[in-house]
């Protein structure tokens, strides 16, 4: 208040809550960009060599396609904003294009080409060969483990929450939904009416078929809760011994 002399001594700050990652401009990761733009253009080459290849229209039904080209997208805007030193995407999003790449490359491995898995492709298509052996191991394989690369080597930890995994699995409700709706309204007969052998309504009945679909989106949730878990216990890539908050000085003079 004016009149009142002024208190003795230095007034001392009490350090911030608040942390540096609010307060310190993200950085360019030039390195990081030029990861993500590699994997998102293999992808997108993989899902083009499949349109040229094959029915657009069938191919676009396929969930390992939907997932790939969402990974592309999704890989290559982080690209841009860590090559501008821009903020990463939300982790609703980049949470969302992990566990559809890493469901597109577990369900592959462990169900569609196992031959002791009851829901086994084999033996019911023939192995694809050239281009298209190319393009079935990019997406199926070399996109999901670039993916999860991606999140443990160069993202930071403790993003992930378990509140997200409910919206993360809405798109694999829907293509379910998809799914069984193009199943019906495609005549009997033709080979491909259901795209996997878990949702053939003609061959399991829908009984069968949504007993299935229960089973797998428990296990869509269970995936989704140990990546969740995982993030919160790894280690942290980008640390290099900074605080992770800030003290602010005294006024000089």
């Amino acid at each position: 208040m004016p009149g009142l002399p002024a208190v003795p001594g230095r007034a001392a700050l009490l350090p911030s809550r608040v942390p540096a990652s609010a307060v310190v401009a993200p950085a360019r990761r030039p390195g990081v960009a030029a990861y993500r733009l590699l994997v998102a253009l293999a992808a997108a080459a993989a899902v083009t060599i499949d349109l040229v290849l094959g029915s657009a229209v069938r191919v676009l039904s396929d969930f390992a396609i939907q997932s790939n080209i969402l990974l592309a997208l999704v890989l290559a805007a982080s690209a841009r904003r860590a090559w501008t030193a821009r903020r990463p995407l939300p982790p609703l999003v980049t949470g969302a294009a992990l566990l559809y790449a890493l469901i597109t490359g577990l369900a592959h491995h462990l169900l569609l080409t196992d031959a002791a898995s009851p829901l086994s492709l084999a033996g019911g298509t023939t192995d694809p060969t050239g281009w298209q052996a190319i393009s079935a191991q990019i997406l199926h394989t070399v996109t999901p483990i670039a993916a999860a690369l991606d999140w443990l080597l160069l993202t930071s930890p403790g993003h992930l929450h378990l509140r997200q995994a409910p919206t993360w699995l809405l798109y694999p409700l829907a293509y379910l939904a998809f799914s069984l709706a193009r199943g019906e309204l495609i005549a009997p007969g033709p080979p491909g009416r259901y795209l996997y052998p878990l949702l053939d309504v003609d061959h399991h009945g829908y009984k069968s078929v949504l007993g299935n679909a229960l089973l797998l989106g428990l296990s869509l949730y269970a995936l989704a809760a140990l990546l969740v878990a995982i993030d919160h216990i790894r280690p942290n890539p980008r640390h290099h011994g900074t605080k992770t908050g800030f003290r602010l000085q005294p006024p000089v003079g």
